[in-house]
């Protein structure tokens, strides 16, 4: 696994994570060096506890999405489907005369109403946000539900067929026709 540790060669001093620990169910975790790790109770004064702390259900679901990850091709399969769907929404805006530009790693993607690259805030900033908000309104009327702003990012599954994508791009291409 390693996520984008392992991806980018990272130490961090403290890593965080969110709902992904879970298979996308509430849930959170944080783990550090030793050093770090000792100033939280009991072996130190920092207390921490949270409502859904160990929710066996998110654990669980949490447990499965890692089995699922380990079969052979699973990383590859799913970035194989974030670049298909990312790069068909892109080739669809720019066919359509709109400047956009975007990107993905591994099952995440987003993209930006703008001539682009986008390497900063800044440069996200500076992008055409109530086109993208006309986009994604239109894109929900026709039943696709994606992240609703340009400085959030989308996920893709394994469990999105082609047919899935298909529809998706299919979608883009007719709203962006209609911008």
């Amino acid at each position: 696994y390693g996520g984008a540790q392992a991806h980018f060669g990272v130490t961090p001093d403290v890593t965080t994570m969110g709902k992904v620990i879970g298979g996308g169910l509430p849930v959170g975790a944080y783990g550090g060096r030793k050093d770090i790790m000792e100033m939280v109770a009991p072996a130190g004064p920092m207390y921490q506890a949270g409502t859904l702390s160990g929710n066996p259900l998110a654990m669980t679901a949490g447990l499965k999405t890692l089995e699922i990850l380990s079969r052979p091709g699973s990383y590859e399969q799913l970035t194989e489907k974030t670049e298909r769907l990312i790069n068909g929404i892109l080739e669809a805006g720019k066919a359509a005369g709109h400047d956009v530009c975007g990107g993905s790693i591994s099952g995440m993607f987003g993209f930006f109403f703008c001539e682009g690259p986008v390497t900063c805030f800044e440069d996200a900033e500076a992008s055409d946000r109530e086109k993208f908000g006309k986009w994604h309104r239109a894109m929900l009327e026709r039943g696709v539900y994606l992240a609703p702003s340009q400085f959030e990012a989308g996920f893709m599954s394994l469990a999105h067929t082609d047919e899935d994508i298909d529809h998706t791009i299919a979608m883009a291409k007719e709203v962006f026709a209609e911008l």
